[in-house]
């Protein structure tokens, strides 16, 4: 049985999401139909110019993602602390980057003189727009509703263009996070469309190998791709404001990870594992299955069997669903 958004989606329980949407056409959304020859390979970068620029406007980070030929994956950061801080000015001028608004919150965010009355209406909206702001089912309709019409048009058709509803995992914990990111930047590789991370086109690893190369300190936040939630290393402290894995240490582990993904490499387990591996407490195999099977494997949420107790509690669910998954490969 399907669930509500509600209960795949918690920000008490984590902040981090997985998110995966499909097209619902037999042709492909991306890439080339082999049946008519047609190329629609420019609307991947469609859908990779419209994440970039919709992390700007929302309360939403990007922390991966892959554009592939008929779906896209992508895993978000929800920035509440950064919502909720907006002015009701901000608010109202970012949501108005997407939609039309109001005559009233038009006239608003001019700065123009508002009535008592016309300002409590305007305040009582922008309430509204602030949680939307940091609403990921938002941001995926604000992404696919784009596209869906620029294909359409493009196609001289109508119709659905994506599947009905996105599928969501919770990611609960670094294990979940590390293990989810490479899944989503190896997906070029596994799909035979790359054989480096750094070749995967319409990768956020692309994009990140790319920043790192020209960068003096690769590690340093502000050296990494500003349309892309930086990583800041692993402070003892609580969760920083960032990735909590050093940039260097992941790109290193993503490439180990890819090399032992390839078909046509001999994949022996190299006595040089990646320190990352030791510090999360990962066992190898264990992390080379996830890497290639995240998504069919576990279900909306992942994590230590801890955290997933303890996210089922706080979302008031009865069956801990994914339980075994998460024990046998988390733990």
């Amino acid at each position: 049985m399907t669930k509500a958004r509600k209960q795949q989606i918690s920000l008490e329980s984590t902040p981090y999401y997985h998110c995966v949407t499909r097209c619902v056409r037999r042709a492909f959304l991306c890439g080339e139909d082999r049946q008519t020859g047609q190329s629609f390979e420019h609307r991947r970068g469609w859908i990779e110019d419209r994440l970039l620029e919709l992390q700007t406007v929302f309360a939403i980070d990007i922390a991966a993602y892959a554009v592939m030929s008929n779906h896209y994956h992508v895993v978000l950061h929800v920035n509440k602390a950064q919502a909720e801080n907006w002015s009701e000015l901000e608010v109202a001028e970012r949501w108005q980057q997407l939609f039309k608004g109001t005559l009233l919150t038009q006239k608003f965010a001019r700065k123009e003189k508002l009535e008592p009355a016309e300002y409590d209406a305007v305040s009582e909206l922008v309430a509204v727009w602030r949680k939307r702001l940091m609403d990921i089912s938002w941001f995926i309709r604000c992404t696919n509703e784009f596209i869906a019409r620029k294909a359409n048009e493009e196609d001289q058709c109508t119709g659905r263009f994506w599947e009905g509803r996105f599928k969501s995992q919770a990611l609960l914990d670094e294990k979940a996070l590390a293990a989810c990111m490479a899944y989503v930047d190896l997906n070029p590789i596994r799909a035979a469309m790359a054989e480096t991370p750094e070749t995967s086109e319409y990768t956020s690893v692309k994009s990140r190998c790319e920043k790192a190369k020209a960068a003096t300190s690769p590690n340093h936040k502000y050296q990494q791709p500003n349309t892309l939630m930086p990583f800041v290393g692993n402070p003892r402290e609580p969760m920083p404001e960032g990735l909590p894995f050093k940039l260097t240490e992941y790109l290193e582990l993503v490439d180990w990870t890819g090399r032992h993904l390839r078909s046509d490499k001999p994949g022996a387990i190299d006595s040089k594992l990646p320190l990352i591996l030791n510090r999360l407490g990962i066992d190898i195999k264990h992390w080379l299955y996830m890497t290639q099977h995240f998504e069919s494997r576990f279900k909306g949420l992942v994590g230590s069997v801890y955290s997933l107790k303890k996210a089922c509690q706080s979302l008031g669910m009865k069956r801990i669903s994914g339980l075994s998954a998460c024990s046998e490969l988390m733990e």
